[in-house]
This record gives C-alpha cells, sequence and structure tokens, in this order.
C-alpha cells in the first residue's frame, strides 16, 4: 500500500485564549497538513496488540511527557497513526488533554521545519552534541543529533525554551495573573505548549543553532537580540500560513494590515497572563500598560543606536523585517483598490466584498511566505559569528539578488529602506543602496589550473555524495569525512585549503579575503595568541561547516552552492585606562575555559562563510569577521566588561549554574 503524502492535524493558529472569543473562535481552529514519516511503534513485535500503535517520535523530534513538578507524572503518548484519529484528522483542540498538547507540539515543530528545508533547499540538522574525546579528554568531539526532546510540560513557570546543551525544548505552564478579568480567568492554567507562537519560536531557535552554533555567544548587543528577533520573525509570517485566519483578519481590517490586528502579534494569551493588556509582543504597535489603548510603532533613527535590552533591540529588527511585508503587499493591492473604487482607491465604508478579501488574502500570503523565504535564506550569506542587523541587512540584499536578479517588485529597497529608517547601517558602507550593500564577487586567486580543478572536482564530488541523501545520519557522517578526510588516502576540505589555498601563490590574498590568520612560524603564531597546529604548520583554525545548496529560484534557476565556514580564535589580554582601551598581551586559549580565565583575558573569534558556485567552479564570495579586527575586540571587550552596558555581557555568560542547568535561551526568555 502506498503510504500517505501528508498528514492531517488539528491544532490552534495562535492559542486557546481566541477560541472563547466570539470573533476568532471559528478561525483559531484550523488543520496543519504536513509530511508524512513514519513513527516509530510501540512494539517491533508484530504479533503484540502494540504492533500499530505509534508514539511521537519521528524523523526530527521525540516528544516526551514527563510532568516533573507533578511528582515526575507521565501522560501517556499520543498515538498519531490510530485509525480514528487519522480519520478525523487528529483529536480535537482541547486545554485539558495532555494527548492533544503533544499532537500541537509536534504539528507546529514539523510545520516549522519544513519551511526553513525549502527555503534553504537542504534537510535541516540539530546542533552537534559536544562530549570529551576519550584518548584526549580536554578536547571535543561533535556526536550527531538524530532528534531533539520536547517535553510539553517540563517547568511549572511562564517559561518556555530551547535548552542547547541537552539538545531540548521545554515547555512551561503556569497560573494566569491577568490585569483584569476580562482578559484571563485569574488563575487559569497557561501552557505555553499550546500557542503556535512559542513553538515556532522555540523551535526556531534550535535551527538557528544547527546551522549557526556561534551565534548563542554573547559577544555584542545584536546577538541576542538577532536570535529572539529571527525566532520571533518566523513564528509571525507563519500566521499567514493559514487561510481562514488571513481572510479573517482582512475583513476585519478592511485589507489595512497596519492597523492593530493578530498577524502582527506574538503569544496574545502569555501576554494577557502575565499582567499585560495585550500579546508579548507586537511588531506594528503596541499597547499602553495604563491605558490599554493601542498605538503603532513609529520607526526611529535613534532606535538601533539607544535600545540595548535584547528583547526590546530585537523588537527593531521584526519590526523592520514586517514593515518590508506590509509596503510589499500594500503595493500589490493597490492595483485590485483602484478597481474596487472605480480608480479612487478609497473603499467605501461597510465590509469588503468576499471576492476582494479573497484577492488581497492571497497577494498578503505570497507576499508573506516570500518574505519569510528571504529572511531564511539569507542565514547562508552570514558571517559565521558575531552577527550584526547589519550583516543580516547585507546577507539579505546578496541572497536576494543571487535569487532574483531582476527585483521587479522592489522587494530589496523595501528591505533597505526598512532598515534605514531604524538606523541600522552596515559597517563600512557608504551608501544604502543595493549594489553597494551586496557583497562583491571574489576576485581570482591564482590557485594554478591544476589546483584550481583539483578542488572544484572534490566539491562536486561532495554534491555527488550527499545530493540524493535523505538520511540525516549518513549526510552528517559523510559531510564529516569530507571536511576531516579519510585516513591517509584521501584529503578533507581542511587539507585541501591548506594546500590548494594556503600554499598557493594565491595564498596572501585568500589570507585578506578570509580575514584569517595563517601564520606558519609556531613562535610568532603563539605570541599573537593562536594555537599552532603541527598537522598543518598553520595557525590553528576549524571548519565549522560544509553544506550543499541546491536552490530553485523562483524564475526555474537552480543555484548550486557549497558553503564552507571557517572559524579561528585567540586568546587576548586587555585594559581600560582613562576610557582608552589597550591590548596588553595575547595568550593561547587551551580550552573554553579559558573564557573567564580573568577578567581582563577572554577569547576573540575571527570567521568567514565561503560561498563555492558549482556552476562556474568559482569561489563567489567570502563574508568574514576579521580576527585582527582591533575595532570588534574592543568593541566585545567593553561589552563583556560592562562599559558599553552594565546589564549585558558579563551579566549573561557568568553565570555558569544557569548555562549548565538551562542554558543561555532559558535566561532569555524568564518572566
Amino acid at each position: 500500500m502506498v503510504k500517505p503524502a501528508i498528514r492531517k492535524l488539528k491544532g490552534y493558529a495562535f492559542d486557546p485564549s481566541l477560541s472563547i472569543r466570539l470573533d476568532t473562535a471559528q478561525v483559531n481552529r484550523v488543520i496543519y497538513t504536513i509530511e508524512w514519516e513514519d513513527l516509530e511503534r510501540v512494539s517491533d513485535d508484530p504479533d503484540s496488540k502494540h504492533f500499530n500503535q505509534s508514539l511521537p517520535i519521528g524523523e526530527y523530534i521525540e516528544i516526551f511527557d514527563i510532568d516533573p513538578a507533578s511528582g515526575e507524572m507521565w501522560y501517556p503518548p499520543v498515538d498519531l497513526n490510530n485509525k480514528y484519529l487519522l480519520a478525523q484528522d487528529g483529536l480535537e483542540p482541547s486545554v485539558s488533554n495532555p494527548q492533544f498538547h503533544q499532537q500541537m507540539v509536534y504539528a507546529v515543530i514539523m510545520t516549522t521545519i519544513k519551511n526553513f528545508e525549502y527555503a534553504l533547499g537542504r534537510k535541516i540538522q540539530w546542533a552537534e552534541r559536544t562530549v570529551p574525546k576519550k584518548d584526549d579528554p580536554l578536547m571535543p568531539e561533535y556526536k550527531f543529533v538524530r532528534r531533539i526532546r520536547v517535553f510539553p510540560h517540563a517547568l511549572r513557570q511562564a517559561n518556555a525554551y530551547y535548552n542547547p546543551f541537552k539538545k531540548s525544548m521545554l515547555f512551561g505552564y503556569f497560573p494566569a495573573q491577568p490585569a483584569r478579568p476580562d482578559l484571563h480567568i485569574p488563575g487559569g492554567t497557561i501552557f505555553t505548549c499550546l500557542s503556535h507562537d512559542i513553538i515556532a519560536h522555540e523551535t526556531t531557535h534550535a535551527i538557528l543553532d544547527g546551522l549557526k552554533r556561534r551565534y548563542i555567544d554573547d559577544t555584542h548587543p545584536d546577538t541576542r537580540a538577532f536570535h529572539e528577533a529571527f525566532a520571533d520573525i518566523v513564528a509571525l509570517f507563519q500566521h499567514f500560513t493559514f487561510p481562514e485566519v488571513l481572510k479573517h483578519q482582512i475583513a476585519k481590517t478592511r485589507g489595512d494590515l497596519n492597523s492593530q490586528n493578530l498577524l502582527g502579534q506574538l503569544a496574545e494569551e502569555f501576554g494577557k497572563a502575565m499582567g499585560g493588556h495585550g500579546s508579548l509582543r507586537d511588531a506594528i504597535g503596541h499597547t499602553d500598560p495604563n491605558t490599554g489603548k493601542w498605538t503603532p510603532h513609529i520607526p526611529n533613527t535613534s532606535d538601533y543606536a539607544t535600545k540595548l535590552e535584547f528583547h526590546e533591540r530585537g523588537s527593531i529588527l521584526v519590526a523592520a523585517v514586517f514593515e518590508v511585508f506590509l509596503n510589499i503587499y500594500k503595493s500589490k493591492i493597490r492595483k485590485y483598490l483602484r478597481l474596487a473604487t472605480n480608480g479612487t482607491g478609497v473603499l467605501p465604508e461597510g465590509e469588503l466584498h468576499p471576492d476582494l478579501v479573497d484577492i488581497l488574502a492571497k497577494d498578503a500570503s505570497s507576499t508573506a511566505l516570500t518574505v519569510l523565504r528571504i529572511c531564511i535564506r539569507a542565514i547562508d550569506y552570514c558571517p559565521p559569528i558575531d552577527i550584526t542587523f547589519g550583516d543580516y541587512l547585507r546577507a539579505i540584499i546578496t541572497s536576494d539578488m543571487d535569487a532574483v536578479p531582476n527585483d521587479t517588485e522592489n522587494i530589496r529597497i523595501a528591505f533597505i529602506e526598512a532598515f534605514q529608517r531604524r538606523g541600522i547601517f552596515p559597517k563600512g558602507i557608504k551608501a544604502m543602496a543595493a549594489e553597494s550593500l551586496v557583497y562583491e564577487n571574489c576576485p581570482e586567486l591564482n590557485l594554478g589550473d591544476t589546483n584550481a580543478k583539483v578542488f572544484n572536482d572534490f566539491l562536486k564530488e561532495f554534491k555527488n555524495a550527499i545530493g540524493y541523501e535523505t538520511n540525516r545520519e549518513n549526510i552528517h557522517n559523510i559531510t564529516k569525512a569530507f571536511i576531516a578526510g579519510s585516513g591517509a588516502t584521501k584529503q578533507g576540505i581542511h587539507g585541501r585549503i591548506n594546500s590548494k589555498f594556503i600554499q598557493s601563490p594565491g595564498g596572501e590574498r585568500f589570507k585578506e579575503l578570509t580575514g584569517l590568520n595563517f601564520e606558519q612560524n609556531k613562535p610568532d603564531c603563539e605570541e599573537k595568541g593562536f594555537k599552532f597546529s603541527s598537522w598543518s604548520s598553520t595557525a590553528s583554525y576549524s571548519v565549522e561547516s560544509l553544506l550543499l545548496a541546491n536552490r530553485i529560484t523562483p524564475d526555474g534557476r537552480i543555484n548550486n552552492h557549497v558553503i564552507v565556514a571557517l572559524v579561528q580564535k585567540r586568546g587576548i589580554k586587555a585594559s581600560i585606562e582613562d576610557d582608552v582601551f589597550r591590548i596588553d598581551s595575547y595568550f593561547v586559549p587551551k580550552s573554553e575555559e579559558n573564557f573567564n580565565q580573568s577578567h581582563n583575558e577572554f577569547i576573540f573569534r575571527g570567521g568567514c562563510t565561503l560561498i563555492f558556485d558549482l556552476d562556474t567552479e568559482k569561489l563567489k564570495y567570502a563574508i568574514c569577521k576579521n580576527i585582527n579586527d582591533e575595532s570588534r575586540m574592543e568593541a566585545q571587550f567593553r561589552y563583556r566588561s560592562g562599559y558599553f552596558n552594565p546589564d549585558a555581557g558579563s551579566t549573561y555568560f557568568d553565570d555558569h549554574m544557569l548555562i549548565n542547568l538551562s542554558g543561555p535561551f532559558a535566561f532569555m526568555h524568564s518572566h
């Protein structure tokens, strides 16, 4: 028998609070359509009565419903393969049914994963698990993580978070404390695992950690803010995948999505249960805590310079991206409004015609999906460390120019305008124009014909090895072999970069492009704070990732890229006297423990994202953070020392108890 292509599961479009409001109850109940996958059986014995029963354990996640706060209570797993559930699209939405809670979490997580995979052109991988090497406990070994563990009822607190160390997502529940009884029943239980926005947000944290594992390093004000903002952006734009919700909100706002509406709000129930008058966060406006009145955000060019708290700072990026969507949407629907109003563009009083609502909803949905995919795809064009909002803008412009050379809808202009209105300017850019923001194509490196051919053949061999592989563990293991090489017979990409780039006639140019240090004299290397690699006979660096991206562009072309991320670190001892930054000395960091070795010592990283075009056989982009950039060194030192913002930096990462028990996202999401 042929397996179904999809699985349909009922759930909430937003959260349970909208199902007890007359105007939203009907549209809040939606059906998630997700790709079918085989779930683990309760028993593998064909003769067992449990053979046809499934557990909520699939390719990417495993749901364990243990409630530690209730004395280690265990809730029976939902059987999503039950014939009766399959016939009725899963369990009915219910606040009181733990099995539905599991269903809701599963549906939203899988929806989010597939949105990423479509945009990136490959299967996603979770961040590897770090364990000490058996023969050298001081050195880390990276292990494949097949599944993230999801705990729908892990915490009795107003929190939900992704734990990068334990590779798990934990959702809490808590008694509501609303500002007014009409907002939410006082003392009523709020389950974060029933909020689409919270689930999608935490899933995005986990996916981003797998894509860019150094983005959890808190090195300047943008790093935490970016993680939060990016997770919010994904959660927001997934609202637009629910047709009935979209039509309802367009009809209610009469097509004006710039006014207060559910599509631009996040975690409505959570925000009200915590004593607020509206959602936890809102991309287009805010509710006055005293009056409860909603007013739209007014962007200010000083926002980026003055807002340093990571949630506030992240909201700047979210608002900018949502403004892009709104401006493109308004531009698209203008022709329909002219037709509907005999050329005036001003809609008459009263409800919109259902046909007009349908047309506007389709344009809103397609625009939102375009913006979401642009935002996700841009991650591949970001540096591997130390991301800023300006870096992200350049990544958006560059990735979109690769996908859509002819920007007929002026999407890139919309992004530039929205960022500029909030004072977000990339470092070193003299003009906010697309041609200035796009990363330049790399020049020829003079590798020599033989070196170039050998390296390009190696990249194509990598593509052929994993291009049609569907097993994620096989992809991980093959990639690992292509990075390190296989024994003495086959050189990996790490060795090939040494022999074909660093040791080639173009070695100096490659050093300039990557912004890394390839010092080949051990005493000089260690004097500058770099570990010397006897294997490569250069300053040590790591190949952080090796990725294949096969993306279909809107005009039907296929971009075939191999993306390599290089990261390097050095130890720096610095001081500030009379507000003047000074590097006192360097040291070779032996392990990550040196991060907090003393108040004046810190580990500083440089990194580079190399994008190779398999069709042109060229290194197309080198997107780097220079390891010798003293201005970045100073900014990081001031930040971690509290000079830049006394509430940031060291306050975040010096709390080892918090980090070891819960991870940084627990701190970021605590309320």
